[in-house]
């Protein structure tokens, strides 16, 4: 059996435990010169005799082959019984967790070492556009930060928010999942949604597991931690604020809609977001991570209801702009009735930079440059239709433009963001940036 390395190197799967990188080989000599330690130990408290009676064995066999010849005869032979031992003790202990995939331990082994000197990366949403973004983006690294925002006060976390006293735990509950190793079961668990009993009906099992937790822990920070440990998740997810923030917005003829599902219902144009209380106080954590960020990754997801809420916490786009991080915004593909109509790339890069209150907080915007043939008609009579790349509003203010497909494919014309897609782009411009 072969196992692959980068650049297609192939080596045989058990030459594979001494490539470099596994931090592995160090412990084998460790173990090896313990072991002649304990052999030597025996010897003398056997009054030396064996020592006295290999030595003699040893000599009579150098009278009969060449001496170097025996030393490595001898060495090659101890090596591979020591490694053999070594290797089938440690897979026998860790038999059960081989058995959780296809991977052999050598090959999670490689990847976890790879991937434990990744890039760190912040990403800062909320809803579907965060998970998709963090499904994609842990297969390049493990050092991740989900940034996520507590606005939510619709379905079952705006219940328990009303109920509990408790940040809204849904979109932090999609982040648990997508940053999961084995995301596939985690996710239909943590989604799983309860369609009968008093008290149980609309709620998902991921909130009041996490509702749980925040019980017993005494706040959500502890129960996402522990949750996370629990579910061995690559990375860290972070609410943005502690504080009981509540979404509110100012639409352009005037009125004040408060409530982040109230604010979609509206079908007006909104002029500005704001929050009650009037200032919440970013986590301590949250901007440790963006201040030691190699990449800070905004969007995608809902523009006025993921994304800007984040930049009104306090803290966080001065966080962003003083920090050295590559910094990068993936624009929605289409646009969202009662939010962004109408809008253009130039339109969210404006609203997110008036929201930032004109401070530079993004050096780059990701967008989708192909569609499907057959979009789905969906669209339109739901009012949505394809975000204009109008480049030319762009350009003055200096936000460099990467344009890639970054759509699935769907024989039904639905329209949605490649995980795989998204992370590779992104990626790439951030290598390719940082080696100017």
């Amino acid at each position: 059996m072969f196992f692959k390395l980068k650049n297609n190197v192939k080596v045989t799967k058990d030459m594979g435990w001494l490539i470099p990188g596994l931090e592995v080989k160090r412990w084998f000599l460790l173990i090896f010169i313990g072991s002649i330690m304990i052999v030597l130990g025996f010897m003398v408290l056997a009054n030396v005799r064996p020592i006295y009676l290999t030595l003699e064995l040893i000599r009579k066999a150098a009278l009969i082959l060449p001496s170097n010849f025996l030393a490595a005869l001898f060495i090659l032979i101890g090596s591979i019984i020591f490694f053999k031992g070594w290797q089938k003790t440690t897979l026998s202990i860790m038999d059960m967790d081989s058995k959780k995939g296809n991977d052999s331990i050598l090959e999670k082994l490689y990847r976890r070492r790879k991937l434990n000197k990744g890039a760190k990366i912040v990403a800062i949403g909320g809803g579907t556009g965060l998970s998709m973004l963090l499904r994609g983006i842990k297969k390049y690294t493990n050092n991740i930060t989900a940034i996520v925002t507590v606005g939510d006060d619709g379905g079952s976390s705006g219940r328990l928010r009303e109920e509990m006293g408790i940040l809204p735990p849904g979109d932090i509950r999609n982040c648990i999942a997508a940053l999961a190793d084995d995301e596939d079961l985690i996710t239909k668990l943590f989604q799983y949604r309860f369609k009968y009993g008093e008290g149980l009906e609309g709620h998902s099992f991921g909130n009041l597991f996490l509702t749980a937790l925040c019980s017993i822990t005494g706040d959500m920070v502890r129960a996402v931690k522990e949750s996370s440990n629990v579910l061995n998740i690559r990375g860290v997810v972070l609410p943005a604020t502690l504080d009981d923030m509540k979404l509110a917005a100012i639409f352009e003829d005037g009125r004040i809609v408060k409530g982040e599902s109230n604010i979609p219902e509206q079908h007006g144009k909104i002029k500005k977001l704001f929050t009650e209380p009037e200032v919440c106080h970013a986590l301590p954590e949250a901007i440790a991570a963006i201040k030691d960020a190699d990449l800070i990754i905004l969007g995608p997801g809902s523009l006025y209801t993921s994304v800007i809420p984040n930049l009104l916490v306090e803290g966080i786009v001065e966080a962003v702009e003083k920090s050295h991080a590559k910094k990068i915004y993936v624009c929605n593909i289409m646009t969202q009735p009662g939010e962004t109509d109408d809008y253009s790339v130039a339109s969210h890069v404006n609203a997110l930079i008036s929201h930032a209150k004109g401070k530079k907080i993004i050096d780059a915007v990701l967008v989708n440059n192909l569609l499907p043939d057959n979009i789905s008609e969906g669209y339109a009579k739901n009012g949505s239709i394809p975000v204009k790349l109008d480049m030319e509003n762009i350009a003055p203010i200096g936000i460099e433009v990467v344009s890639q497909k970054l759509i699935q494919e769907s024989k039904e014309g639905l329209v949605r963001h490649c995980s795989q897609r998204v992370a590779r782009a992104v990626y790439y411009w951030y290598r390719k940036t940082t080696k100017k």
